[in-house]
């Protein structure tokens, strides 16, 4: 776990609101802090308001109350500033498809008042780093979805920005593309680059986020690290089970010492529950104690409380949509 220092915060919110027509509060009294050099995952179902609190965190759009400050400057009193401050890769990337990511790059460095010879040499540090280098003279509208995502990041990336704003990055990306975005984000936040992420993917929040806010209809509903998070909702279960069903008993005494032992369960006579905190590290313990009883195991799984556990507990209903992506490799 990274340890961060107690400096201003990166990202800083407090009562936000933003109305639309209608009276509907996309974003409804928001409060949040994202330390320096935090990866910090925005958790929730399509219409929960994350993409609202993005674009106005990055100066898009306008609060209707409360207050924002990104870098230390205000979203509204300093818009100028938090720009400079800032990289933004949003859900739908507006890329010329008739130009090569070269040239869209060294446009955008032009646009942060890069000199030339900087601007060309900044967009072929950056092919390097996303892996374009050999399609970087290639038009972009032949470019495949993950190159895409990954030359919006670069873009993002011209003027190294100190927070970095990541709304749903890796939507509709196959397995190989999530992996090779997520290991960006990951060499990003190495070198000291502040992360704020939107995600609906449960997966892509536990493997990424030091800690993660679930938002639900514009209010966030709880926050922590992911493991804070589930411990909230129930510790983890050893399913092991059994060669002979006669030595259940001797197996649930062995094991009284390492956790809770659930009752017996007539359906499966040779399977002991155990629930302890100590999840996956409890394997060997558990394995030592029936051999030590003479208990013949045959299997043991772990089952550990999920993210969208988390999201049910405390809003009553389940990510819709969120089911865990397919993993990277």
């Amino acid at each position: 776990m990274k340890s961060f220092e107690s400096s201003a915060p990166a990202v800083e919110v407090r009562e936000l609101v933003r109305e639309f027509k209608g009276g509907i509060r996309a974003v409804d009294g928001l409060d949040l802090d994202v330390a320096p050099g935090e990866i910090y995952g925005f958790l929730g179902p399509n219409g929960a308001g994350k993409t609202t609190s993005v674009r106005i965190l990055t100066t898009l759009l306008r609060p209707t109350s409360g207050s924002a400050r990104v870098a230390g400057h205000d979203v509204v009193a300093h818009a100028d500033a938090v720009r400079r401050s800032i990289g933004v890769a949003l859900q739908e990337a507006a890329i010329d498809p008739l130009m090569t990511g070269r040239e869209l790059l060294r446009m955008q460095g032009a646009l942060h008042g890069l000199r030339a010879t900087d601007a060309r040499d900044r967009a072929g540090q950056l092919l390097e780093r996303v892996g374009l280098t050999q399609a970087a003279d290639r038009r972009v509208g032949g470019y495949s979805g993950g190159m895409r995502r990954r030359l919006d990041l670069a873009l993002a990336l011209v003027h190294r920005p100190r927070v970095l704003f990541l709304d749903e990055p890796t939507t509709g990306l196959d397995p190989t593309s999530r992996g090779a975005l997520w290991r960006e984000v990951r060499s990003l936040n190495d070198d000291g680059t502040t992360v704020f992420l939107t995600t609906q993917y449960l997966e892509e929040a536990e493997q990424l986020a030091d800690r993660v806010g679930i938002i639900a209809v514009g209010r966030l509903v709880a926050e922590g690290t992911p493991d804070a998070l589930k411990a909230r909702v129930g510790e983890p279960m050893l399913h092991v089970e059994l060669a002979e069903p006669e030595s259940a008993g001797r197996a649930r005494d062995a094991l009284a010492g390492l956790g809770s032992v659930e009752p017996p369960d007539p359906a499966a006579p040779t399977r002991v529950v155990l629930r302890t905190p100590a999840g996956k590290g409890a394997i060997a313990p558990v394995i030592r104690a029936l051999d030590e009883h003479d208990v013949v195991v045959e299997s043991v799984e772990v089952e550990t409380p999920t993210l969208d556990d988390v999201f049910a507990a405390v809003t009553g209903s389940h990510l819709e949509g969120a089911a865990p992506v397919e993993a990277p490799a």
